[in-house]
């Protein structure tokens, strides 16, 4: 938060009005929406919730040390009223990151795609902090409250802010985009997650590119080559254009990337004429487009590809249940790939349990891969086909929305309709040299699997 940022200016920037509270206290603290990060000289956002309300915890918010409360109705405590907190944080974020421009220093790094977001933002992370004070999303802050919250957290000295952006449908980036006006702008992909959200790729692929039309003439477009409907996005901009991939112009393949037998990328690729052999310390063969776009991104920001690589080089999986590899005291293996799931990641994911576990030793629990629209069987049962192609042992289907995997997958795959019950299949007939992927959208909860797995 930047320094000397007063409730005076808060309540004016979003249109509130001050409460039990001078206008000339400061804010010292963290802009937090969870009562439990309260510290002193906080402003806690009081946001109105389906099962919880902030509201309610006004009071002991000030308790513990929060300078005022950011709420939309009288809460009988220190207090900035507004309309609608959700767009008070927006205004302020807006405002604040406006301010921490003025010096000049400051590259804002926003991310999009279908898949990878988050794996990227991560590097970027890893990557930024390498060469000065980093911002970047806690988990996968990346809508119309996480961005806001992550600009707050950026101070005067920060120098990097990465922002990762997803939509639901057209127009949401751009809003994100009048928060945090990117410097770069980043699009990994095009896939098929929230097919029945946007309608078609195209129409998915006008959400994300809102990202390019934000940049202004002095940005940098950062865009997958590979892509067609990506790589189309170079005309939505007057911006400057870095491309990556195997047809990419600033960051290309020189070979196939590969797998080690850890699951580990490894990529050689020549970035301007700079060839970099590199080896990307996370699972997944999807993690290699991912590493080449970091790379993209870290040359459109500055910083030296040298330094940028080796900070790849020793950037382990950042965010939860993104393939996290845990390995039980008998040697059972699972890879907690639970967080989320579409069709182009969980392929990605079953291609790297094929190479680390072939044969009967690799097994899979697999959910619903959720909001793939009217072809949702279809992608379904093209997984389940995969799996079988790939030689993957076993194939767990876990609820009814998902049984088109196991009519894909053939002899290999059974349908059982509750977590509990893929737990209750799975333990008395696993080996210690096996290793287990769980993967699912995140409504289907499918972590519960891997965690009781590493429990046993």
């Amino acid at each position: 938060m930047i320094a000397g940022l007063t409730l005076g200016e808060v309540a004016r920037v979003t249109g509130g009005r001050l409460a039990g509270v001078s206008a000339d206290a400061v804010v010292t603290g963290p802009v937090v929406i969870d009562s439990r990060q309260v510290r002193a000289g906080a402003l806690f956002a009081a946001l109105p919730g389906e099962r919880v309300d902030g509201h309610d915890y006004a009071a002991s918010s000030i308790q513990d040390g929060a300078v005022a409360v950011v709420a939309a109705r009288e809460v009988g405590v220190p207090a900035i009223l507004v309309e609608d907190v959700t767009v008070a944080l927006a205004d302020l974020a807006r405002h604040v990151l406006s301010r921490l421009r003025e010096n000049g220093t400051l590259t804002v790094v926003g991310v999009t795609g279908s898949a990878g977001k988050t794996s990227v933002k991560d590097m970027l992370n890893a990557v930024f902090s390498a060469a000065g004070a980093t911002v970047a999303p806690q988990g996968s802050f990346n809508n119309e409250l996480g961005v806001p919250l992550t600009v707050l957290r950026a101070a005067e000295d920060t120098r990097y802010l990465v922002v990762e952006m997803g939509a639901r449908g057209v127009g949401h980036i751009a809003h994100l985009c009048r928060i945090a006006p990117p410097d770069v702008g980043v699009v990994l992909n095009v896939g098929s997650a929230h097919a029945s959200e946007f309608g078609s790729p195209a129409a998915t692929a006008q959400a994300k590119g809102e990202l390019i039309e934000a940049l202004p003439p002095s940005g940098t477009a950062v865009l997958n080559a590979d892509d067609p409907l990506v790589a189309a996005m170079a005309v939505r901009s007057d911006a400057e254009v870095v491309t990556f991939g195997a047809a990419g112009n600033d960051v290309r393949f020189l070979d196939a990337p590969e797998l080690d037998a850890d699951g580990h990328p490894h990529l050689r690729v020549l970035v301007d004429d700079q060839e970099i052999d590199l080896t990307v310390p996370q699972l997944g063969e999807h993690q290699v487009v991912n590493a080449a776009a970091a790379l993209a991104a870290a040359r459109a920001s500055g910083v030296a590809t040298a330094l940028a690589a080796r900070a790849l080089a020793g950037a382990s999986a950042g965010s939860p249940m993104r393939m996290e590899r845990h390995v039980r005291a008998d040697g059972l293996t699972v890879l907690n790939d639970a967080y989320n799931a579409n069709p182009e990641s969980t392929a990605a994911a079953l291609r790297t349990l094929a190479t680390v576990a072939p044969g009967d030793r690799g097994i899979a629990v697999l959910g619903a891969m959720l909001e793939l629209g009217d072809r949702s069987d279809e992608h379904h049962e093209a997984i389940g086909r995969l799996a079988a192609s790939l030689g993957v042992g076993r194939v767990l289907v876990v609820g009814d929305e998902a049984a088109a995997i196991a009519r894909g997958a053939g002899s290999i795959a059974e349908v059982v309709p509750t977590a509990d019950a893929a737990i209750r299949r799975l333990v008395p007939s696993l080996r210690a040299d096996q290793v287990v992927l769980v993967k699912a959208s995140r409504g289907e909860r499918l972590e519960r699997v891997a965690q009781a797995l590493l429990a046993d």
